[in-house]
């Protein structure tokens, strides 16, 4: 990481952008990563990652074995440049990638072994996995979870819409987070990379602008 060319490429930033840039990652996370599998409706993926956007996840993962989707960006409101959005083709896969990564699997269910969402164990990097519309999760991941989590329902409705089941349960888990002594913010390094990346997408012609900056720092 180049901090003189951020400091730089940061002048061109206002200092309420700056400032806002600051504050947006101080409430990110990698603690939780959120995995939606083979949805159909192309408004529920976008709406989950406006959600994980809001809500402080930074990374989404897509599972498209099935259906591939574009990301609709009227529903997603922008949320997608902030987002880092990782596509897997298969769900296999995409698990074995979490789990090298240090993710517990978590499947959003309401399968006989799941506990209530308020009984989740917030300690350990988690991903929640949320299901197709109608289906729900396939049964690989239902085999290959270490746990299972329900939103407790008291009405005539079995189930919820899949944007709204990622919103529910992700502005709970996040708000026990942040009550916890769990060290679930990005790190330093993180903090850098990301406000790097989000810096360059926010300047106009910025290859041309650092290699113009490369080439006066080396004379």
């Amino acid at each position: 990481m180049d901090l003189k060319l951020l400091a730089y490429l940061q002048t061109f930033l206002t200092e309420r952008r700056r400032n806002l840039f600051d504050k947006v990652l101080s409430e990110r996370t990698r603690h939780i990563t959120v995995v939606v599998e083979d949805v159909y409706q192309l408004h529920n993926t976008s709406a989950v990652i406006r959600s994980c956007e809001s809500f402080g996840i930074q990374e989404l993962n897509v599972i498209e074995e099935v259906n591939v989707k574009r990301i609709d960006r009227e529903i997603a409101m922008g949320a997608q440049k902030w987002v880092d959005v990782q596509r897997h083709t298969n769900t296999k896969e995409c698990i074995h990638s979490l789990k090298t990564k240090g993710y517990r699997i978590i499947a959003t269910t309401p399968h006989q072994k799941a506990y209530p969402l308020d009984n989740f164990d917030i300690t350990d990097k988690a991903a929640i996995f949320f299901g197709r519309e109608t289906e729900g999760l396939s049964q690989e991941v239902i085999d290959m979870a270490d746990d299972f989590i329900y939103i407790p329902m008291v009405g005539f409705t079995e189930s919820l819409n899949i944007s709204v089941s990622a919103a529910i349960t992700l502005q709970h888990i996040m708000a026990k987070l942040k009550t916890s002594e769990v060290q679930w913010r990005l790190s330093s390094i993180e903090v850098l990379e990301k406000k790097m990346e989000w810096t360059k997408k926010m300047i106009k012609d910025v290859d041309r602008i650092e290699a113009r900056w490369r080439e006066n720092t080396q004379t």
